[in-house]
């Protein structure tokens, strides 16, 4: 045991600490609780959805989906098995790497992450940003890269565009040489 007298909050922080811990808590469980009235899924299943629809070919392998996502690789397991039982996610051996598994959104899980997508985009943009500035939502974005950072330097939400690392690094080889041959001419 340390000697050590800890660095307590004063007053300030502390209520911006119990704010913060409240959003933290208070938005997940809307954004959950929108999701599950208007289209039967959590939060983190649209998640999964969300992000294999903005990936190319729909497809990335499952410990990238898994980091996308905020979640373990075993619960996104649970998770796509979940998915595969509704036809919306299939998964596939990575043909590059047989080591890898992918996970595949099919024609049915896009289907159902498009009807999803504007009630929760509309529950965001009203728990979210229509209560703030553009000042204030551009501090927020630096605020919450800040704390990022100082939990996980190489998270992918730091990047301006976190699905495009992730992207380039499931993507195909034979996708790779295309676009390295095209740049070479």
């Amino acid at each position: 045991m340390s000697d050590v007298e800890p660095r307590w909050l004063d007053a300030g922080e502390q209520q911006t600490w119990r704010a913060l811990a409240s959003a933290l808590i208070r938005l997940p469980a809307a954004l959950d609780a929108q999701l599950q009235r208007d289209a039967g899924i959590s939060h983190f299943e649209y998640q999964v959805l969300s992000m294999l629809s903005m990936a190319p070919q729909r497809t990335l392998r499952m410990s990238t989906l898994a980091e996308l996502a905020e979640g373990s690789l075993p619960r996104l397991s649970q998770v796509v098995g979940r998915l595969e039982k509704r036809g919306w996610v299939r998964r596939a051996p990575d043909p590059e790497d047989g080591r890898y598994t992918r996970a595949v959104l099919t024609d049915q899980g896009w289907a159902k992450v498009s009807q999803a997508a504007p009630g929760h985009v509309e529950t965001v943009r009203r728990l979210v940003f229509d209560p703030l500035t553009k000042a204030q939502i551009r501090q927020l974005r630096d605020i919450s890269r800040r704390i990022v950072r100082a939990i996980d330097p190489d998270d992918p939400c730091l990047a301006d565009q976190p699905l495009t690392a992730a992207a380039q690094r499931d993507a195909p080889r034979s996708a790779a040489r295309a676009k390295a041959a095209a740049s070479s001419t």
